[in-house]
């Protein structure tokens, strides 16, 4: 569920500042997101994009949003052939 995912994405960002010593305070500041907005993640696991985005980059794991999206959709074992021969055109 939505829910969780949000959850378990607040747990591994409060996670990571801890391991970066960070207080709540010197993360807000340091990612450009306000300390109640960051409060708010930590606690009810809402955020903007923006702001995840900002912490995501001042606790060095932008790179992490590389795989969002990243893997094609395959309505049916007929698309995951097809993307195979293609493939295999393309090399």
């Amino acid at each position: 569920m939505p829910g969780d995912i949000a959850a378990a994405i607040a747990d591994r960002m409060v996670a990571r500042r801890k391991e970066h010593k960070l207080s709540q305070t010197e993360l807000a500041q340091k990612s450009g997101v306000s300390l109640g907005s960051l409060r708010r993640f930590e606690q009810r696991h809402e955020i903007s994009l923006t702001g995840l985005i900002g912490i995501a980059f001042a606790l060095g794991c932008e790179n992490d949003f590389d795989a969002l999206f990243s893997q094609p959709y395959y309505a049916n074992i007929d698309d995951v052939v097809a993307a195979r021969k293609r493939a295999r055109k393309e090399t």
